[in-house]
């Protein structure tokens, strides 16, 4: 089982593809794993070298129940990184991720290639949500959050969808406590004084449907790094990198292969 020990903290991961190819690091959301990138994967693994990992506290990796802020799950990433001896990738993230994927590459823009930031924002207020959203899951369990975050997560056309209990389950099996420690991090967070740091080409990826995070806040993304691409796609919600794979890959190729 491949761990990396970063921080202290057991890290699980996934790096399939060409060894000689271009480094491609996904990032996943809260409450979710690795497997929420299998679409995007089985995408880009012919000419790409694919890394997914856990988030500290999700799916296989360690919880560390105690404070945290988006620096430090930056610093998991870098960690990562270093440990396989990757100097450069392009990096993806979506929601969580891609917070924490603003955070790396305004941090170290030397290790950045390019960056796609999906359905994610600089700073989500209030972080009253969070923190209460943290108190539900430490007191109740995730059963007591799945059915609103899987509401707020696809669109109602997209509820019957097999994907979507996939994602039920990834849920259901996140660590309370790992949970409640990323919601601080939400709460915390506010990375728009540093977005202008970030010099690395990026396309930001927005659902039009999506009530986390809308377009609105793709827009102050786009507004605040020099020369971001941005789109926003039609009838896909917050996890659209699942709902709207195909487009989600299309617009992921097509901005990944221009580095070449």
């Amino acid at each position: 089982m491949p761990i990396a020990t970063v921080h202290g903290i057991d890290l699980f991961y996934d790096l399939t593809g060409p060894e000689v190819g271009p480094v491609v690091a996904f990032s996943n959301s809260l409450g979710t794993s690795l497997a929420m990138w299998e679409a995007q994967a089985a995408a880009l693994t012919g000419r790409f070298r694919c890394l997914r990992y856990d988030t500290r506290g999700h799916g296989r990796s360690a919880t560390l129940d105690r404070p945290a802020t988006i620096e430090d799950l930056a610093g998991d990433l870098r960690g990562l990184l270093d440990h396989l001896g990757i100097a450069r990738a392009h990096i993806v993230g979506l929601s969580l991720g891609g917070m924490t994927a603003q955070a790396f590459a305004a941090t170290s823009p030397e290790r950045v290639d390019r960056l796609v930031l999906m359905a994610t924002a600089p700073h989500l207020p209030p972080a009253t949500l969070w923190t209460e959203r943290a108190a539900t899951a430490r007191r109740d369990g995730m059963g007591a959050l799945v059915d609103a975050v899987i509401a707020r997560w696809f669109t109602p056309a997209f509820h019957d969808a097999p994907q979507v209990g996939a994602v039920r389950r990834q849920l259901m099996a996140t660590d309370p406590a790992g949970y409640a420690a990323a919601c601080g991090v939400i709460a915390g967070m506010d990375l728009r004084p540093r977005l202008g740091r970030i010099g690395a080409p990026t396309l930001i990826i927005s659902g039009a449907d999506d009530p986390s995070t809308p377009p609105a806040r793709g827009e102050e993304l786009r507004a605040g790094i020099a020369g971001a691409e941005f789109v926003v796609l039609p009838g896909a919600a917050h996890l659209l990198n699942i709902e709207a794979a195909a487009r989600v890959n299309r617009h992921l190729l097509g901005f990944l292969d221009a580095a070449a």
